[in-house]
């Protein structure tokens, strides 16, 4: 008998479905992978599961008894737990008052905060997940913030995990222990139903998975016995083309953008200091584990930090003082690593959303006024020219999937003809489908001439795209190298900050 069983399952938004007779069987002690796109209805069903939204119509049976979840503390009572892909966290209390918020223990407050501490160090150390129990949440990096939202399901005791895209913000190192974690509570009898749309990932490391498409349950298969192809095109509908490209020198070109001793402050006080140069017509990566100061090289080149020293000249204008506004006049668009924190305003609509760049670079406005009519005219254009999929222009971005969200990102930055554009983890917890959209992007903005400075931890994205390689360690540029027979054993030693025979300095 299966552990969960969920039968005919329907829900509707605003007249469209997001499922569709959708079924999903779990046993115990299995890890179940539900696969789909972007807007398949995974992260719908998983809601429904935890209590989060009411089913239109269907049945939820746990351990053979039909339940009806009015709230996650319903679910969390029937030891159900889900980490949501962006994290349910309050930074500025503690990892054990995070983990415990809510709950009622006895006993004095400060005996009872010692025993919830010890408690949470034991499981910490039983599953690996290494935290400190009294450290504030907003000091933790993202891979220590997911350690966190899960220690948070087994301190409740859930025997049913529900994972939102959990390695979207991990290393490939930080994935595989993730995995390893769940193989040991499985073989404890817990359910783990992880939702992916990395195919590979799924092959690798579950029992069995459940293939969305449309808001419709395709199929359910052991992955013994499929392959990567055979479950794209479940996936997607279609066979995957693969991106196509040819490499070019740019070595002797101007550069457009140069960076020359930037230095730029880091979280925790370090200087990082960078020298960079990037050409017309190329995509220059840079590869790095996450938190070696990505994310603070690149808010300082947006001018949302102060630089600390050097300066940073484009197309020939030092524009190391710039403010944010005056950088992107100049001709630099930036794609932010959190669509939802930096690019979006998740309660206006499409229309609105794609109105807040630079004003001068829209037809729409006039003075400090806005063109309605011209506004909407121009929103379904380039709804139509980004295949964005939604119900409406006036749709609140909270309701597009993270897919149609990123697009429409894309499109803000790209309608403008950008002279640079500054991608930071530009398919970050994406499907392959709307991946493949943002990388043929990408290059059609190389092939009209446009700079891409692309930042990135997926190793396989550089890889692909960029026509050099520079290695970021420490807030440094380790070596730089031209994308052609790159040995990855190479990469992998400056990524982990050793210097090999020939790097530059």
């Amino acid at each position: 008998m299966p552990v969960l069983e969920m039968k005919d399952i329907c829900k509707s938004f605003f007249g469209t479905y997001a499922n569709r007779d959708v079924c999903l069987e779990v046993r115990e002690g299995e890890i179940h992978a539900l696969l789909g796109e972007n807007g398949a209805g995974k992260t719908t069903l998983m809601n429904i599961l935890y209590g989060m939204y009411q089913k239109d119509a269907g049945s939820i049976t746990i351990d053979g008894h039909e339940i009806v979840f009015k709230s996650p503390k319903d679910a969390i009572a029937r030891q159900i737990g889900m980490v949501h892909q962006h994290f349910t966290l309050v930074p500025t209390l503690t990892v054990q008052q995070n983990i415990t918020l809510g709950l009622r223990d006895s006993g004095y407050p400060f005996s009872r905060e010692r025993a919830r501490c010890e408690h949470i160090d034991r499981l910490s150390d039983s599953y690996g997940l290494k935290t400190h129990s009294r450290a504030l949440v907003k000091n933790l990096s993202v891979g220590e913030m997911q350690r966190v939202e899960i220690l948070k399901l087994l301190y409740r005791k859930a025997k049913i995990l529900i994972l939102d895209e959990p390695t979207a913000v991990l290393t490939p190192q930080e994935s595989d222990h993730l995995f390893a974690m769940f193989k040991q509570l499985k073989a404890e009898g817990c359910s783990i139903i992880v939702i992916t749309h990395h195919i590979q990932e799924v092959l690798d490391h579950c029992d069995r998975v459940t293939v969305l498409r449309d808001g419709c349950s395709i199929s359910t298969v052991e992955t013994k016995g499929i392959d990567a192809k055979q479950l794209s095109t479940m996936m997607i509908g279609r066979e995957l083309v693969p991106v196509a490209r040819e490499r070019q020198n740019h070595h002797m070109d101007a550069p457009v953008l140069e960076l020359v001793d930037f230095g730029f402050k880091r979280n925790g006080g370090k200087v990082g200091s960078v020298n960079l140069s990037l050409r017309q017509s190329e995509i220059l990566g840079i590869a790095g584990v996450d938190g070696n100061g990505q994310k603070e090289l690149l808010e300082t080149l947006m001018g949302l930090r102060d630089h600390e020293k050097g300066k940073m000249v484009c197309c020939q204008q030092d524009i190391s003082n710039a403010s944010t506004a005056e950088r992107r006049l100049v001709g630099i668009g930036y794609i932010s690593d959190d669509r939802h924190r930096d690019s979006l305003v998740l309660d206006m609509g499409i229309a609105e959303n794609l109105m807040l760049r630079p004003a001068r670079s829209t037809a729409a406005t006039q003075g400090h006024m806005v063109n309605k009519q011209c506004m909407l005219e121009q929103a379904t254009r380039i709804v139509k020219e980004f295949s964005i999929k939604s119900h409406g222009l006036q749709e609140p971005m909270r309701f597009l999937s993270g897919g149609n969200q990123q697009k429409l990102v894309l499109a803000r930055e790209f309608i403008g003809s950008p002279k640079i554009i500054i991608a930071f983890q530009p398919t970050r917890g994406l499907d392959i489908g709307a991946t493949e959209f943002v990388h043929n992007q990408l290059l059609a903005m190389r092939s009209a001439g446009c700079a891409t400075l692309l930042v990135s931890t997926n190793l396989e994205e550089i890889l692909l795209l960029s026509d050099r390689i520079a290695v970021i360690h420490e807030g440094s540029i380790m070596d730089t190298i031209e994308n052609k027979a790159v040995d990855i054993t190479r990469i992998g030693l400056l990524m982990a900050g050793v210097r090999t025979e020939g790097a530059a300095r």
